[in-house]
C-alpha cells in the first residue's frame, strides 16, 4: 500500500460515522420550526360555562369601575367574586393563571426549535418579496401559506423565515412557491412588508442565507 493510500485510509477512519450523511439537507415541514409545546397547567379546563361567564363579567365590570369610577360596576364585580369564592374558586389566582398562559403562548409563538439551529434543511414555502435587484428577488420572507401577511394576519414569528439570497430568483408576482436549502439560523427581526397603502412590521424568528432557492416542482 502506498503512502498516499495509507493516509487516505487513516483520514477516512477518522471521520465520525454519519458525518457525510449529516451534510445532506434534511427536508422539514413548517410544524418542525416550532419547539415542542411546553406543558402548562390550565385551571380553566375544570370550570363550567357559568363560572367562565362570571370571570368574563368580573373582568369587564372591574375594567369599567376602574375606568369611570363606577360604584355599581364595582359592587356587581364584588358580588360575583363572593359567589365564586363560595364555589371554592380563587378569582385572583385564576386571573394570574390567565396572564401566565397568555405570556406562555406569546413566547411559544416566537421561540425557535433549537434542534434545527445550525442544521442544513430543505423547506418549501411561498415567497413574499422584500427587495429586488435586476428583476430578481434577493431578499424575501418565506411563509407557509398563500396570502400570509398580506391578505391574512402574519403567522407566528417562528413560522416565517427571513431569506437573504444575493444570487436572486425570478418570481411571478407574490407568493411564488419555492424550496429553500441551507442552514437555519435563530435570529429575531422585524421586517417591513409593503402594501398598496403603506407598510406593516412583521416579526420573524429565523434567518437563512440559502445555498439554493429553487421553484417548487422544478
Amino acid at each position: 500500500m502506498t503512502m498516499f493510500a495509507r493516509l487516505f485510509l487513516i483520514l477516512s477512519l477518522a471521520v465520525p460515522p454519519g458525518l457525510v450523511e449529516a451534510a445532506d439537507p434534511k427536508e422539514i415541514s413548517w410544524e418542525t420550526l416550532a419547539p415542542p409545546a411546553a406543558v402548562i397547567s390550565n385551571p380553566f379546563e375544570n370550570l363550567n360555562d357559568d363560572q367562565m361567564n362570571s370571570l368574563r363579567q368580573i373582568l369587564r365590570l372591574e375594567a369599567r369601575a376602574e375606568r369611570s369610577d363606577d360604584a355599581e360596576a364595582h359592587a356587581e364585580a364584588q358580588a360575583l367574586r363572593k359567589q365564586m369564592a363560595m364555589d371554592g374558586l380563587d378569582v385572583d389566582g385564576l386571573f394570574a393563571a390567565r396572564r401566565a398562559i397568555m405570556e406562555q403562548r406569546e413566547a411559544a409563538a416566537s421561540a425557535v426549535n433549537e434542534d434545527l439551529v445550525g442544521t442544513s434543511v430543505r423547506l418549501p414555502g411561498y415567497v413574499l418579496p422584500l427587495e429586488f435587484k435586476d428583476r430578481k428577488v434577493v431578499e424575501f420572507l418565506l411563509v407557509p401559506t398563500v396570502g400570509a401577511c398580506i391578505h391574512t394576519p402574519p403567522p407566528p414569528a417562528n413560522q416565517i423565515v427571513h431569506v437573504v439570497y444575493p444570487q436572486g430568483i425570478e418570481v411571478n408576482g407574490l407568493f411564488t412557491p419555492v424550496w429553500i436549502t441551507g442552514a437555519m439560523v435563530a435570529q429575531s427581526s422585524v421586517q417591513k412588508v409593503g402594501y398598496v397603502d403603506g407598510q406593516a412590521p412583521v416579526s420573524v424568528s429565523y434567518l437563512m442565507r440559502p445555498i439554493l432557492v429553487e421553484k417548487y416542482g422544478s
